[in-house]
């Protein structure tokens, strides 16, 4: 375990550490504030107060599991920034909608803005799904992978998807291996040929597969994690 994971896990039970911890990444937490918002972000800014609260809740919620505390911190910080944003422009826009609308006759102006409710409903799940996809991209970007070389190197098979989701699997439950995956930015096939007995020409075929999958799997994406779910079903067997 790295020492910034250690010292991370030592804030959640010390509370005196823990504003040293907050203070010495300080400027971590600014320049994730600065890229999670696009904007140059200052400890004026209502979003340093989102930032510093978000890594505080990191801090709270990490355990080992999740792999290196930082790209952890990373992403719950980013996603409770754009929390923020999603609710700042509902009070710009939003569309105010009080009970009378509801409960009178106007049959065609009801089903007008239900309609429209609905509209943004299925906007704000849609923002949301672009929003994963820029996460998780710049993470396998990391990798040398791009997003759009998932839909050329993902099974189609049965049997293969079997294998691929094995793998996964067995990465995410084993944090040692998650972390040498994350630090060298290659598959260990060679330890999941062995330990789980899969077959290496699939692993090493649908390699960009399978790391895109433990790092959404073992991340902090709901909508992509549905796309998985058959990997959540075999763990489940």
């Amino acid at each position: 375990m790295r020492t910034i994971d250690e010292n991370a896990l030592s804030a959640q039970k010390d509370r005196s550490y823990l504003e040293e911890f907050i203070n010495e990444y300080e400027v971590f937490i600014l320049h994730t504030a600065h890229k999670g918002a696009g904007k140059y972000i200052t400890k004026r800014d209502d979003q340093w107060s989102v930032a510093l609260s978000a890594f505080h809740e990191a801090v709270k919620s990490y355990d080992f599991n999740k792999g290196a505390f930082l790209p952890f911190a990373e992403t719950v910080i980013r996603r409770r920034l754009y929390d923020y944003s999603r609710k700042e422009s509902r009070h710009d826009c939003e569309v105010l909608i009080d009970s009378y609308t509801f409960e009178n006759d106007m049959e065609e102006e009801n089903a007008a803005v239900k309609h429209e409710v609905m509209a943004k409903t299925a906007a704000g799940q849609e923002t949301d799904a672009r929003l994963e996809i820029q996460m998780i991209s710049e993470v396998l970007e990391k990798y040398g992978i791009t997003f759009m070389e998932l839909a050329e190197s993902s099974p189609k098979a049965g049997k293969t998807k079997t294998v691929c989701g094995k793998a996964v699997l067995y990465l995410t439950q084993n944090p040692l291996l998650l972390n040498e995956m994350r630090k060298t930015k290659t598959l260990p096939l060679k330890i999941i040929e062995k330990n789980r007995n899969l077959p290496r020409k699939v692993l090493e075929r649908h390699r960009k597969y399978i790391i895109a999958g433990v790092e959404i799997i073992s991340g902090e994406y709901p909508i992509l994690s549905e796309y998985l779910r058959f990997i959540r079903e075999e763990d489940s067997k």
